[in-house]
């Protein structure tokens, strides 16, 4: 970036729009050379494509690979059948930690639906795969391009800000008008040939070069067709998401038995899983505030006060719990690290 905030780079010397084969082979020489290695590029299987495409919907991909998510997953889940067959709390034991838990049920199933009316064997057919529960237009895209490599256009976050900056357009890429612009963008420049390749490519062009903020222009392979001028002020959205603080108060309480009690939550966003029981502020006059601790999960902004108290009264959908069988519960991260810290173990 310059003195003046300008980014650096080249004044677009090519157009784009009459030269879209010199684009491709611009890019696919760029990852050709310089793409990264990552595991479910190793492979063709659908399934492990299809994992590792929900994990990526919402979590960033160094989470994804650095703390070994998907690797985890994969081999205790190593077949589509052994998924579509696993019990709701060791999937989400599997899952614990990544968050946004209607991803785990929503990929089980889409697998139980494979093995129900497939035989086990995903379809490619852009058709049979968006009939699939939890498949839409982009992760039907992925699927034919990454384990078929079958000609499929695909827009995730990456491809849209690449293509904003690339045809310098401020259109808002959450309107009707920008979606339905850059998935056009998407099928006009998709290389037939390379449909694998090419979307891998346009991708991780988005992740590392393209990226959020400010981009790196000196060293993208394809800065010859860009027509921004600023394009650090690129992508624009039209609805900016407001953030709204909460604050949640639990208690941690043993019996005479050194159980814990535990609340299996039944709403549908952490429906499954278990954590310490929430109690409203008059009831804990008393208690000792043992930790205290943010979290962020959407658009929320949570402040999770933990109390320790004597004794309390069950509530519908508490139970003790056995010390050596906390592992064994399904937790959302938050409440988890919560409990590690005041039971003094690692979480």
């Amino acid at each position: 970036m310059s003195h003046d905030g300008a980014v650096l780079k080249p004044i677009a010397s090519r157009n784009l729009d009459k030269d879209v084969e010199a684009f491709r082979a611009a890019l696919l020489a760029w990852f050709r050379g310089e793409g990264r290695d990552y595991p479910w590029r190793r492979t063709s299987d659908p399934y492990a494509i299809l994992v590792s495409e929900v994990m990526l919907q919402q979590t960033r991909l160094s989470v994804v690979l650095g703390k070994g998510y998907y690797q985890r997953f994969i081999e205790k889940f190593l077949r589509v059948q052994d998924l579509a067959a696993a019990e709701e709390a060791v999937l989400l034991r599997v899952w614990e930690g990544l968050g946004y838990y209607r991803r785990a049920r929503m990929l089980q199933a889409t697998a139980q639906a494979v093995c129900e009316r497939h035989g086990g064997k995903f379809p490619c057919e852009i058709d049979e795969l968006m009939a699939l529960p939890g498949i839409g237009r982009y992760t039907a895209g992925a699927l034919r391009s990454f384990a078929f490599d079958l000609p499929s256009a695909l827009v995730d976050g990456n491809v849209m800000r690449v293509f904003s900056r690339l045809y310098d357009d401020p259109t808002p890429i959450d309107s009707t008008a920008g979606i339905k612009e850059q998935w056009r963008r998407a099928e006009e420049l998709l290389d037939h040939e390379h449909p694998r390749l090419f979307n891998s490519a346009l991708m991780e062009l988005g992740q590392r070069i393209c990226k959020v903020g400010v981009p790196d222009c000196l060293a993208c392979p394809v800065a010859a067709f860009c027509r921004s001028r600023a394009p650090q002020l690129l992508p624009v959205k039209a609805k900016l998401t407001a953030i709204t603080s909460l604050e949640e108060r639990v208690v941690f309480v043993r019996d005479a038995n050194e159980r814990i009690l535990l609340y299996q939550d039944k709403g549908k966003r952490r429906g499954g899983l278990w954590r310490l029981p929430m109690r409203e502020v008059g009831e804990l006059s008393d208690a000792n505030l043992l930790h205290e601790m943010s979290y962020t999960i959407t658009r929320y902004r949570v402040r999770l006060f933990v109390y320790g108290v004597a004794s309390v009264s069950l509530q519908e959908g508490e139970c003790w719990v056995a010390f050596e069988e906390l592992d064994a519960h399904p937790m959302a991260a938050p409440y988890r690290k919560a409990l590690g810290v005041v039971l003094g173990i690692d979480s």
